[in-house]
Formats: structure tokens, C-alpha cells, sequence
């Protein structure tokens, strides 16, 4: 798998968005991997990586690592391909998952240190926040680490890679193993108590 350890230059863009000649062409070499075939392998790996890769970077924001995680993500791939069921998800929604996941369980094991700075705090994110009128973007950044401060540990941790670190809501409920709905709910409950100590 050395070979496959980063996307080429020619990758790294935005992956367009999957169409149904392109799910059927990912199933397709998804069912020749199944049956060990290395050369649909190697053209798997070339339409997805770029997706895959950008996907764990996301997740745990340092290079050397996604290069290792994107290893292991096809590993399992190649390793599990005969598992995957085209009538419960698409082709790159399935290896997404296992990215994602494995991307998770990498942080999990090594987790990034939390930002201290009183900086990084005060880049979350203005239209996240104007769109659920939670907190106003000027309010101090010395206050607002207070405040995140008396949030519960798992609503505070939350907050902190939904708005700091830019985590989805799918990455946060595998994060935290909550429901999408729960995680939401979370939020909306921690930013409403942000914005009332923020208000005192």
C-alpha cells in the first residue's frame, strides 16, 4: 500500500459530485476488488483518494497522519469490498464511512491537543452562529472561554470541534456514538447557554 499513501496532485481539487455512470463504475470495480483484483484496485483508489483523503484531513487536520489513516482506510477496503451492499448505500458513500470512522478512531487514540489560545476561540464561525442567533461574533474571546468553561465536559468538547475544528454533525455523532438528532439537540442546548452567559 506504499504506493497509495497520498492522492497525486492531479486529485487533490474538489471531487465532483457522484453521478449515476459514476456509482456504477465504483460498484463495478468495487466487486472486482471483492474478487482480490489489484489492477481495478489501483483504479479505485485513483477515483476515490482525493475524496478519502480530504475527508480525514478534515478530521484530524495533520498530514502525516491522514497519510497513515488513508492506508488503513484501504486496507479495510480491499479487505471488506465483498461487504458492500449497493442497495444500502452508494459506492463512495460506503468508503467515506470507513474513512470517516477511521479517521475517529485515530483521534481517538491520539487525540489533538485542545486550542488554548484565546485566538483560536475567536474564529468560530460568524455565519454558523448568525444562522442560529447563539452568540455575537464581538463578544470578548477571554469571556467566551469562561463561559465554554462551565458548559459540560461533553458539550464543551462538542462546541469545540463543531465550531473551532469545523466537524459535520455526521463526524461529531460517530465521534461521540450519539444520534445526528442528539448531537444537534446538544448544540442547540450549549449555544443557548453560551449566549446567556455571554448576555450577563
Amino acid at each position: 500500500m506504499s504506493d497509495h499513501s497520498r492522492p497525486s496532485s492531479t486529485h487533490c481539487g474538489e471531487t465532483p459530485p457522484a453521478t449515476p455512470s459514476s456509482n456504477n463504475h465504483l460498484r463495478d470495480l468495487l466487486q472486482l476488488v471483492a474478487q482480490s483484483d489489484r489492477r481495478a484496485f489501483a483504479q479505485l483508489y485513483e477515483a476515490t483518494s482525493a475524496k478519502l483523503y480530504g475527508t480525514v484531513l478534515r478530521i484530524l487536520k495533520e498530514r502525516s497522519r491522514t497519510d497513515d489513516v488513508i492506508q488503513e482506510v484501504y486496507v479495510t477496503i480491499w479487505q471488506k469490498a465483498a461487504q458492500f451492499e449497493a442497495s444500502r448505500a452508494s459506492p463512495i458513500t460506503w468508503m467515506v464511512t470507513i474513512a470517516r470512522h477511521s479517521a475517529i478512531d485515530e483521534l481517538r487514540r491520539q487525540p489533538r491537543a485542545p486550542h488554548e489560545s484565546e485566538d483560536a476561540l475567536s474564529q468560530i464561525s460568524t455565519d454558523e452562529i448568525g444562522a442560529h442567533e447563539h452568540i455575537e461574533h464581538e463578544q470578548d474571546a477571554r469571556q467566551l472561554r469562561a463561559c465554554l468553561e462551565e458548559l459540560e465536559t461533553n458539550h464543551h468538547h462538542m462546541v469545540r470541534l463543531a465550531y473551532l475544528d469545523g466537524w459535520s454533525r455526521a463526524d461529531l455523532a460517530a465521534y461521540f456514538e450519539q444520534p445526528v438528532n442528539t448531537v444537534k439537540t446538544w448544540l442547540h442546548r450549549a449555544l443557548k447557554q453560551l449566549k446567556g452567559c455571554l448576555g450577563s
